[in-house]
């Protein structure tokens, strides 16, 4: 069984994630169109795309906490409320 691999080095953003690199181990046989699921699946979970687009405008630091709790209540309301 032979595995090619399919990589990309994502560089460190300032002050956040360091510099990641994905690899994918293609298998013999495999579609491109599972690898690329697969690949994307990774790159999803490193968050990068989520922490640069939240770079995009400043937000200050209270704004920041007040989504969080907000986030905390609604979570907490979710555990609370009977599914019907």
């Amino acid at each position: 069984m032979q595995f090619q691999k399919l990589s990309l080095h994502l560089p460190s953003l300032k002050g956040g994630i360091s510099g990641i690199m994905i690899i994918i181990n293609v298998k013999d046989g495999e579609s491109l169109d599972k690898a690329l699921k697969r690949f994307k699946k990774k790159f999803e979970k490193t968050g990068v795309l989520r922490e640069l687009r939240s770079r995009q405008a400043f937000e200050k630091k209270s704004v920041t906490r007040r989504h969080v709790v907000k986030h905390a209540i609604y979570k907490q309301n979710m555990n609370l409320e009977p599914t019907v």
